[in-house]
């Protein structure tokens, strides 16, 4: 019997709990799942004709547990990653929806998690349901909604003076790049604080409905793809990496590690050239990584992608901007998204001609737990009755945006890192409610 569409929102406003795995344990386990993919790649490179080898896989070395401060536990609602996940995807231009909606891809999962204040989030029966389907899709999906949550958590723990922007990174990359072959991060971390260099870190999550060795090999995968961007010097470059399991049956946990590094940090784009509030020109630099001089050996280039101190400002300028564009595109405006990419990065998706009834508009604005909001709205069936959703961002920060002004944003933003409410839900509202730190709300309530 299908769940009511009122016990349906009341689930996604319930707070769980989700379990952080990072322990010297798993970075061997981890070790070891790298070293037998090696193997095992060599053998097959070993059958193939000279021409058609690839090169060897290089992965993050030295990748160690995160220091946490708590029990290894983050207590979220269904809700809050829903709205990680479809933050992360809005610019992802994946569908016939032409990059405006999106993030609403997210929604399919609103029955898919359960669990409440005194135990651990897992699939409900709707989930596990969808993943004999489905498997690669959901876990992946959920994997990089509650991945991001975790990595958000940890880094905002490690820098609490930071704001934490999630930015995507192949969408960040094809400004300076064209050719951007198969291994790259799937995200970089932004902490900003105004004024000052931010520290810039390339993250990957995966996520799969198996096992904890079946993570292992995830996170030795994903030490490939963040391996592949170098901010600063040679191997120097911080990076996260995480793998959501979500058994069948049991509880949703994230397996995470890091790599140090005094690199990843970019210098502030200079206020007299504009700031952030300038557009970076479209850059068209070759996919290679300069190693360091090995004694009288000149050094040969390795395939991936190098901000070198040269690019540090452009580069700063593209982050923030593309960050502005997912803001702007979560809440549904179009124009105001297109001014902030290059044409590489996608700036048609969001102009001219665009598929009926697949596209977000900004035309609607509520007010959620005392915060004016405007963006866009989509109106939807859940198990019978018809619901509403709404993405925004706050009224005042948006018309920021609309207009250009990263530079003001920023500020405004980093005044009220602490003001934000943590309701996941609003009386008036009458359904789960998330606002993040970010100025956004994802919102959904059940129509009469």
């Amino acid at each position: 019997m299908l769940k009511s569409a009122e016990d349906v929102l009341g689930d996604l406003a319930q707070c769980s709990n989700i379990s952080l795995h990072s322990d010297s344990g798993l970075a061997s386990a981890v070790a070891a799942a790298a070293a037998d993919a090696d193997e095992e790649r060599a053998k097959k490179q070993a059958e193939k004709d000279t021409k058609d080898k690839d090169t060897a896989l290089r992965r993050k070395p030295e990748l160690q547990p995160i220091s946490m401060r708590g029990e290894g536990s983050v207590r979220l609602t269904p809700w809050d990653v829903l709205h990680v996940l479809g933050r992360a995807i809005a610019l992802s231009s994946r569908g016939a929806a032409r990059g405006l909606a999106e993030h609403w891809g997210a929604l399919k999962y609103s029955q898919a998690l359960t669990g409440d204040i005194g135990s651990f989030m897992k699939l409900s029966a709707e989930g596990k349901l969808t993943a004999d389907q489905y498997k690669t899709l959901q876990s992946g999906e959920l994997g990089i909604g509650f991945g991001l949550v975790a990595a958000q958590k940890v880094l905002a723990q490690r820098y609490p003076d930071r704001v934490v922007a999630i930015v995507p990174a192949d969408t960040t990359l094809r400004a300076g790049w064209s050719a951007r072959g198969t291994y790259r991060p799937q995200f970089f971390a932004e902490l900003w604080k105004p004024g000052e260099p931010s520290l810039t870190l390339p993250i990957t999550c995966k996520g799969n409905h198996s096992n904890v060795a079946h993570s292992h090999g995830q996170l030795a995968s994903a030490s490939a793809h963040v391996e592949a961007v170098h901010i600063g010097p040679w191997n120097e470059t911080p990076a996260l990496i995480l793998s959501t399991e979500l058994p069948l049956d049991g509880p949703v946990t994230v397996h995470a590690l890091c790599a140090e590094g005094s690199g990843g940090w970019l210098s502030r784009p200079r206020a007299e050239s504009g700031g952030l509030d300038v557009q970076p020109s479209e850059a068209h630099y070759f996919p290679q990584i300069q190693l360091p001089a090995n004694g009288d050996e000149p050094p040969s280039p390795v395939t991936g992608f190098h901000v070198t101190p040269e690019r540090y400002e452009w580069f700063g300028r593209v982050l923030a901007r593309t960050a502005a564009a997912g803001l702007t595109a979560f809440a549904g405006d179009g124009r105001a998204t297109a001014q902030y990419l290059t044409n590489r990065q996608g700036k048609k998706h969001f102009t001219g001609f665009a598929h009926a009834a697949a596209v977000s508009v900004r035309d609607a604005d509520h007010t959620l737990l005392g915060i004016h909001f405007v963006g866009t709205d989509h109106v939807f069936r859940l198990n019978g009755p018809r619901v509403e959703a709404f993405s925004g961002v706050a009224s005042d920060l948006f018309h920021l945006l609309a207009n250009g002004q990263v530079e003001q944003y920023r500020r405004e933003i980093y005044e009220r890192r602490s003001a934000w409410p943590s309701n996941s839900s609003n009386d008036s509202w009458n359904g789960p409610v998330s606002v993040h730190p970010d100025g956004t709300v994802l919102a959904m309530r059940l129509l009469s």
